[in-house]
């Protein structure tokens, strides 16, 4: 992990097509403001482990589905 200190108004440059930018920050809050292309997804990390959960289950119950479709043949 790359550890950065950035004051408020500095960026950070991730490739030639992401900037990170640090809006405000107080106390033990940051904001962060995100540029970067339409087709690159952006996601809190909480949200996307719930995500990824979610598909999983999805997967299971899918999976069970067609185990049951199999049996009636």
């Amino acid at each position: 992990m790359l550890v950065l200190t950035r004051k408020n108004g500095e960026t950070i440059k991730i490739g030639d097509d992401i900037e990170i930018t640090i809006v405000s920050s107080k106390n033990d809050q940051v904001k962060i403001g995100i540029k970067a292309p339409k087709n690159i997804e952006i996601l809190r990390k909480e949200l996307y482990e719930q995500i990824q959960e979610e598909n999983q289950e999805a997967s299971k119950d899918i999976s069970s589905m067609l185990g049951s479709l199999k049996a009636l043949k």
